[in-house]
């Protein structure tokens, strides 16, 4: 690894395990060495073992933090636009070649999921309309 990073990001849910990318060692491997936990949600960074984040890591994992959010934000916005697509494949599969049965299978919980998200989503734009 020619351009090694100097540091690696295990993505987790909540954010990631950072480690220090060491490769100045006896064996000449390549290690990883954790020196912090990451919460994006909070932006809490909480050192790990005995290898404390240096100035210069704690700016790159800042730097991290805020494009990770960009891209969770990205994907959200995405994933909503593919639950439309969804919906709509739903509604032909239904319409066209659905039987009773499969129907009967999911139609309870899909109607409520719906009624569900109808209302949330007519609250939501009330407010933003009252809001102008």
């Amino acid at each position: 690894m020619a351009d090694k990073p100097a540091l690696y990001f295990r993505v987790r849910e909540n954010g990631a395990f950072v480690f220090r990318v060491d490769t100045e060692n006896r064996q000449k491997r390549l290690e990883l060495i954790q020196i912090a936990v990451v919460n994006v949600r909070n932006g809490n960074m909480k050192p790990q073992g005995d290898a404390i984040p240096t100035a210069s890591e704690r700016n790159e994992i800042d730097a991290w933090i805020v494009n990770r959010r960009k891209i969770l934000a990205a994907r959200k916005v995405d994933d909503i636009k593919r639950t439309t697509d969804y919906l709509n494949d739903t509604a032909h599969w239904i319409n066209a070649d659905a039987t009773d049965g499969q129907i009967a299978e999911f139609a309870d919980d899909l109607l409520m999921a719906m009624h569900d998200l109808r209302t949330v989503l007519v609250r939501k734009k009330s407010n933003m309309l009252l809001k102008r």
